[in-house]
């Protein structure tokens, strides 16, 4: 009779340690979380912006943000809002200087507008079962006169997604999918800026103010 070669067990032990192989390679994947860098490539407003100078406070916070929207992606998004939103405010005002804190904004702005993110989401594939990825940003803008008195603190969301997943690598489709964000926060800023009831009745009351004899 034929015997096996090889000692008993050898099958089943070879297969556990494959198995804890997969397993420890797994968690390590799992634990690095992957780089996406979001170009910056916007183009210019063609509006015919309203007449009034404007201090943007981008302060190091937020040109240099990566937003952490689960375990495994990281968002490099501080340079491309940077520029998405500072081409929108030039689209928006005649006179726009941008700085990285409220002490450079100097006395002769009329208004001084600091932009903040509050909060970045990631949903691919996987977790909503369609073909595309989607990312969302929640940003806050604080705005106020040159010597410190509020105006409105104006929340602005933002929403972008890719055509088709497939089409795209996971890092490129997370790229696209915050690029579509970023347009749309700049779409929304030229719509609605001005109609934000606390910005509009401060509009009203300046230029009124400076038309006076």
């Amino acid at each position: 009779m034929r015997r096996n070669s090889g000692y008993p067990g050898h099958g089943s032990k070879l297969h556990l340690y494959m198995m804890a192989l997969m397993i420890a390679g797994t968690a390590l994947l799992s634990g690095c979380a992957k780089n996406h860098k979001v170009k910056s490539d916007f183009p210019d407003m063609v509006v015919e912006p309203v007449d009034l100078r404007v201090v943007l406070v981008m302060n190091n916070d937020f040109r240099t943000y990566t937003a952490k929207p689960n375990k495994k992606d990281r968002i490099q998004l501080g340079e491309a809002q940077t520029e998405a939103l500072t081409k929108a405010f030039k689209g928006l005002f005649s006179d726009v200087n941008v700085v990285y804190s409220w002490q450079r904004g100097g006395p002769d702005a009329d208004l001084v507008i600091t932009p903040a993110v509050r909060e970045v989401q990631l949903s691919s594939p996987s977790d909503s079962y369609q073909t595309v990825f989607e990312v969302w940003i929640k940003y806050s803008l604080d705005i106020s006169t040159a010597d410190g008195v509020p105006i409105d603190s104006w929340f602005l969301p933002a929403y972008g997604k890719t055509p088709y997943s497939y089409l795209f690598s996971r890092s490129k489709a997370i790229e696209e999918a915050t690029i579509m964000a970023l347009r749309d926060t700049g779409a929304k800023l030229m719509l609605d800026f001005f109609r934000i009831p606390a910005i509009n009745g401060w509009m009203q009351q300046h230029f009124a103010a400076n038309e006076q004899p």
